[in-house]
């Protein structure tokens, strides 16, 4: 039945009515885009012929219908009658009539589009001569025949080189002959089609990244069907290409030096040496960076073309700047040495402007003096035909792209470029404009890159030198502001910005003369929405980060235009006006005090703006937001000169809260308000706040919990007088339930307001039982976890203390209950050591609490624990006597120090270093009884030596917290004592010398640091070793008296990082990882010679790799490893602080690319580096690629052997993985596609399943 239908519309098709064959190529497209549909081997040929005949159809739109009729045809049909189908369109298209042309053209490029889907390429592989016979036809074509057929030929041709472009590799150079002849046609048109043809990049591998980036699983399945139908079709998987991107390294030459000798021949047409500029830089985008061996023939060529072309020559001009700039971004490493005459070119011609005389050199600050000369010289000289502008515009994008690609010039670019961009804001062309806008924006991005992290500025620091610069900038962007162009003023305020945001403070002195700009901004009816949003950012960012008084004198005329805003239409401006109006409420009112500043004025005016926001319920959610964080601020600013305005506002929040959408920011007005000074009356609202704030502890919504309980403390300190005794009994039966291991910041929470309940003297004994039924044995539990620390614990003792001064529960029963959770239990079993150490903490603040006389009796009863050599409880007992001495003098408590120090004797380790903690923190109670005691145990227990050196370290570390001092015959002994332990055979005896060393350095810098310094030419490698771990110990992130002191004396240390002993080599190296961490302004001096010897010490060392002979096996052992992996883990550390410092391109190779390929313990530290390099140094990264890509590929297939233990299979899994994220990192570079490796490793991910949920999962982190 469907064959007689299909014969039926056959003959249709060929009547004599146009209408009757339109129709029925109407019924056969319908048929064939049925997914039914099948045909049989004679149905197939009828269809075939009868569409290409229908291709000649007198009648249009028929012959449309047919070329549509072709796309589900070549699915549907065998290859072979695909084939045949091609080579009768190839016939009809060269030697067809002209009118036939066009359709034949069309339908060859519908056949190409369809050919690479799955099935059709399934067999692709058999038929590939015949593509290639046809594809060799287009290549002798194009070299005679008619212009318009070789125009629709390079466009078929360039359709099948993006398919089908590896396919044909051993074509590529008969076709490449044929295509460079014809770079030297007299036809534009051709010359257009052959470089688009040569060098256009392909987009096929972006969809494949795409789909697998954005579509999970299911992309994964479509690439995977995708990718495997195609590589067995021969067809390259990760990406088609045009013609350059797939040619090999040979041809590629071949092509540049052809490209090169067309346009250095004397005698060359100007416009095919434009021609072949253009394919210099078509090659340079399609290749990357494998066009970097050949920048030593082009560059010199491009630059000279640049200087020495005639005058109206501004295509060659542009087409050399474009493909200069090309060569900066996709090969930074060959381009280097021609980066300075490419910085000159690129300054050259960002004013070159031969047609136009700038008569605009004397600035004025008559503003309608200024205007009006603009006009004149806007209307002085309107050539439509001057194109100069496209070279101005190609100079910009040059040096924008040098800009981002060279961070270590920065300080030439701002001597020589930054006064050159300022005085380009001038420029007549408003897209050259916008484009000189963007480059100076990059280089106050670069500027941020580069000096991120660091407050110091030096006269040679890129800051430094921008900060010299404002007074320039805010001119020429002034000038910028009074233009009529809407376009022009949001570049303007697009660097200011950028501005504000590289140097917060730097608008001071400035911010009067760009208060115009802003009001024009805000107030011309001709603004956009753009133009007042991105004024509106400005104004946000300037008034944060600049002192309030800077504003004063300005605030009348600021507030008007922003409250004029909050009025908008649009929700956007409205939002963003908001935002500005947080900001100055800060601003006009900054204290309390309000001394030299009127703010009374603007209360009402900011307040009505607001709250004619705030009631209006129709508008966006960020409106609403942004409109209650408003009112927060200025009910909590300006309370105290709101009367009856309070009465109105206050409901709407309380509304506002009970709205599921605005109830977390309402939430956390109400703190604002509730921690304002000013004591806001809200009686009429409290209750209900209250009511509902506790009920919002029962919502699953974790931020808006953590919101609500900061709320409630603060309602409750502010406001506790007002609140009734059974309001809190409910806050206390809520917020019971959210204590728990699971989440310690909210625990945390929870438990601050539990102690300011507590801590209210009105509180009722139904609060306090409250809080013993419900609260107390969350608390117990609790203090069992291992998770327990920080802000969390140290709220859990302020509970704890707080229970005791509330009086509300007794001493006794908290001691008991504390001292009985340490003690195991059948379900749980043992505690965890670390909870030990948290009950102990909890025990010694009880008694601290409950004053001297409990304190006595607690200690008596842990000193008698220990008498009684039980080993159940000493380990608790000991801590707790650490924890209470430390806070508390017990000298009173005769030969306490001589029961501790008996526990030494204790088989069990953990017993031994709770008394060694037990003795460093009684001592920290009474340093001058206790240390003494210490030092001439040191001296004479030979055997305790390692245990009592760590209870000195004890009072070291908490005297350097402490930031308490030594007396001088204490540091003296201390010192000898230490110094004599530093050649210790023992390394964990040295560490605990080097910490105390350290530490004692930042109490007494003056003494230590000449010292240790002395010590670094000791023969002893140890004591050298130790001294510079010791350095290590002594730099901690906040500032210290001991910086100064030791900045001139850094290199004697670190210097050892060429020490003969590899342990000195290692602690040289981790010192200077701490440096780079925590205080990398001091070494980056150094850094230029460091560097280098650091990266020496990343590679592997045979001299240090043994082999020890076990009988029946030899078993290798690399004493090199620990110290290539502090070497590779310290670059990475210097990869987040001294940036700048750091030469990327010489460290990757050799280096980074050996420790890819090293031991577990190295590659894992490579991979971090290698993710970091590939998001913050990409155009490092991208030259060697290729090489960076074995590594990997190997580390990702490595399998363990089958009798493997479990813990080798789980850290083959970990860095499987870490391989993956770095891989994900590098597939981010822009660029990365011309990787072959790359692809075709992305390609084998994409078709293991295990590989490929791994690297899924990676890609979403």
């Amino acid at each position: 039945m469907a064959n007689l239908q299909m014969t039926g519309i056959l003959e249709k098709m060929t009547g004599k009515d146009k209408d009757y064959r339109y129709m029925a190529t109407s019924d056969l497209l319908n048929e064939l885009n049925k997914e039914g549909f099948k045909a049989d081997s004679d149905l197939e040929i009828k269809l075939s012929n009868i569409i290409l005949q229908q291709l000649d159809d007198v009648a249009g739109d028929v012959s449309g219908l047919a070329v549509k009729c072709l796309a589900p045809l070549v699915k549907k049909v065998g290859e072979p009658r695909v084939v045949e189908m091609t080579n009768k369109l190839c016939e009809k298209l060269l030697n067809g009539k002209d009118q036939h042309r066009d359709i034949a053209s069309i339908a060859l490029k519908t056949i190409i589009s369809e050919i690479s889907t799955p099935s059709l390429a399934q067999s692709g592989l058999d038929y590939g001569m015949n593509f290639k016979a046809d594809i060799n036809y287009f290549g002798t074509v194009v070299l005679g025949t008619s212009t318009e057929i070789k125009c629709e030929c390079l466009d078929i041709l360039c359709d099948v080189l993006h398919k089908f472009g590896n396919l044909m590799a051993t074509d590529h150079e008969i076709l490449l002959n044929a295509l460079l002849s014809q770079l030297n046609s007299n036809q534009a048109s051709v010359r257009k089609k052959t470089v688009s043809c040569i060098g256009r990049v392909s987009y096929l591998f972006s969809f494949v990244q795409s789909m697998l980036r954005t579509e999970g699983n299911r992309g994964r399945g479509i690439c995977k069907c995708w990718g495997s139908k195609l590589s067995i079709a021969g067809i390259p998987t990760p990406r088609g290409a045009s013609l350059s991107s797939s040619l090999s390294d040979d041809l590629l030459a071949k092509t540049t030096i052809e490209v090169v000798r067309n346009v250095g021949s004397k005698g060359t047409k100007s416009e095919l040496i434009r021609t072949n500029i253009q394919m210099i830089g078509a090659l340079s985008r399609a290749v990357g960076y494998r066009f970097g061996p050949h920048l030593g023939d082009t560059v010199p060529v491009l630059i000279n073309y640049c200087t020495t072309a005639s005058e109206n020559d501004e295509e060659l001009r542009e087409y050399s700047l474009q493909a200069l700039e090309s060569f900066l971004l996709r090969c930074p490493r060959d381009i280097s040495s021609y980066c300075d005459e490419i910085l000159h070119l690129a300054l050259e011609y960002l004013s070159y402007d031969p047609n136009f005389t700038d008569n605009m050199e004397e600035d004025t600050d008559d503003e309608n003096h200024e205007e009006e000369e603009e006009d004149e010289s806007a209307n002085e000289y309107t050539d439509d035909e001057d194109v100069s502008w496209k070279v101005r515009r190609a100079a910009a994008k040059c040096l924008a792209a040098l800009i981002v690609s060279r961070p270590e010039m920065l300080c030439k670019l701002y001597e020589e470029a930054c006064p050159k961009l300022i005085d380009r804001s001038k420029e007549r062309e408003e897209n050259v404009k916008m484009d000189v806008f963007n480059t100076f924006i990059e280089l106050l991005r670069q500027t941020g890159n580069v000096t991120k992290g660091q407050t110091d500025m030096d006269e040679l620091s890129p800051r430094w030198l921008l900060k010299q610069e404002v007074p320039k900038i805010v001119k020429s962007i002034n000038r910028q502001l009074r233009e009529k162009s809407i376009k022009t003023k949001v570049g303007a305020f697009s660097v200011l910005k950028e501005l504000v945001v590289v140097l917060p403070d730097c608008l001071a002195d400035h911010i009067g003369t760009l208060i115009p700009g802003i009001e024009k901004a805000l107030n011309d009816k001709s603004s956009t929405s753009n133009l007042k949003i991105e004024a509106l950012i400005f104004t946000r960012l300037v008034l944060a980060s600049h002192s309030p008084s800077v504003f004063h004198p300005y605030i009348k005329d600021l507030s008007s235009p922003v409250l004029s805003a909050v009025g908008e239409r649009y929700y956007k401006v409205t939002a963003e006006a908001l935002r500005v109006c947080g900001e100055l409420v800060r601003v006009v009112r900054p204290n309390l005090e309000g001394f030299g500043f009127d703010f009374k004025p603007y209360v009402h005016p900011i307040y009505n703006a607001i709250m004619s926001r705030l009631t209006n319920q129709d508008q966006d959610q960020e409106v609403k937001e942004c409109a209650i964080t408003c009112m927060g601020l200025v009910i909590s600013t300006f309370g105290d000169n709101l009367g009856t305005e309070l009465h109105a506002c206050l409901p709407v929040l309380v509304d506002r809260m009970g709205n599921e959408i605005t109830r977390l920011t309402t939430v956390k007005a109400f703190a604002v308000i509730a921690a304002s000074p000013l004591r806001i009356d809200l009686s009429c609202v409290l209750e209900h706040v209250i009511a509902e704030l506790t009920g919002f502890l029962r919502k699953a919504n974790r931020a808006l919990r953590q919101a609500t309980l900061g709320t409630l403390n603060s309602l409750i300190v502010a406001y506790g007088d007002k609140i009734g005794p059974s309001a809190y009994e409910v806050i206390i039966v809520e917020l019971s339930t959210l204590i728990s291991d699971s989440d310690l910041h909210m625990t945390a929470l929870a438990l601050e307001l539990c102690c300011t309940l507590m801590a209210d003297k009105r509180s009722s004994r139904n609060v306090g039982s409250a809080v013993r039924n419900r609260v107390l044995p969350q608390a117990l539990t609790l203090i069992k976890s291992s998770l327990l620390q920080g802000q969390a614990l140290l709220a859990l003792q302020n509970f704890f203390a707080g229970l005791v001064y509330s009086e509300n529960t007794s001493f006794d029963a908290l001691l008991e209950s504390l001292l009985s959770s340490a003690k195991p239990s059948p379900q749980s079993g043992g505690v965890a050591k670390q909870a030990l150490y948290s009950i102990a903490q909890c025990v010694a603040v009880l008694c601290l609490a409950a004053g001297d006389q409990k304190s006595s009796s607690t200690v008596k009863m842990l000193t008698d624990i220990l008498k009684d050599d039980g080993t159940t409880n000493s380990h608790l007992a000991l801590l707790c006597l650490g924890e209470i001495g430390r806070r508390k003098d017990l000298s009173s408590h005769a030969h306490i120090e001589t029961i501790i120090i008996e526990s030494f004797q204790s088989p069990f380790e953990e017993i031994k270093s709770a008394a060694s903690y037990a003795l460093g923190n009684i001592a920290v109670g009474n340093l001058s009884k206790y240390l003494p005691f210490i030092l001439d145990q040191i001296d004479n227990q030979q055997k305790k030596q390692y245990l009592l050196l760590h209870s000195l370290k004890e009072v070291i570390v908490r005297q350097s917290v402490d930031k308490a001092e030594f007396q001088d015959s204490s540091v003296e002994k201390i010192l000898k004592l230490l110094f004599n332990h530093c050649e210790s055979e023992e390394e964990g005896v040295r560490n605990v010398v080097a910490e105390c060393l350290g530490k004692i350095a930042l109490i007494e810098p003056v003494k230590l640091i000449p010292a240790l310094k002395l010590r670094t030419t000791s023969p002893a490698a140890f004591t050298r070793a130790t001294v510079v771990i010791a350095v290590k110990y002594s730099i901690v992130e906040r500032p210290e008296k001991i910086d100064e002191i030791i900045y001139p004396e850094i290199a004697s240390f670190l210097m050892l990082i060429k020490d003969q002993d590899r342990h000195v080599r290692r602690a040289a190296v981790l010192a200077l990882s701490t440096f780079a961490h925590n205080k990398p302004n001091l070494i980056k001096g150094l850094l230029p010679e460091l560097l280098r010897l650091l990266y020496d010490q990343t590679t592997v060392k045979k001299e240090l790799i043994r082999t020890v002979d076990l009988g029946p096996f030899k078993h290798i052992v690399d004493d090199g490893l620990e110290l290539r992996k502090a070497a590779f883990e310290c670059v990475d550390t210097l990869l987040d602080s001294c940036l700048d410092q750091v030469n990327p391109s010489s460290f990757i190779v050799p280096y980074l690319k050996s420790g890819l390929d090293d031991h577990y313990d190295v590659k894992m530290p490579c991979h971090l580096i290698l993710s970091k390099l590939a998001d913050k140094c990409p155009s490092a990264v991208l030259p060697v690629l290729d090489s960076l890509v074995d590594p990997l590929q190997k580390t990702i297939n490595f399998k363990p052997k089958q009798d493997a233990v479990k813990q080798e299979v789980d850290r083959n899994e970990d860095m499987i993985r870490s391989a993956l994220r770095a891989i994900a990192s590098l597939n981010r570079i822009s660029g990365g596609d011309s990787s072959m490796k790359l692809k075709n490793l992305m390609s084998e991910i994409s078709k293991s399943p295990t590989l490929w949920d791994k690297y899924y999962s990676i890609r979403n982190e």
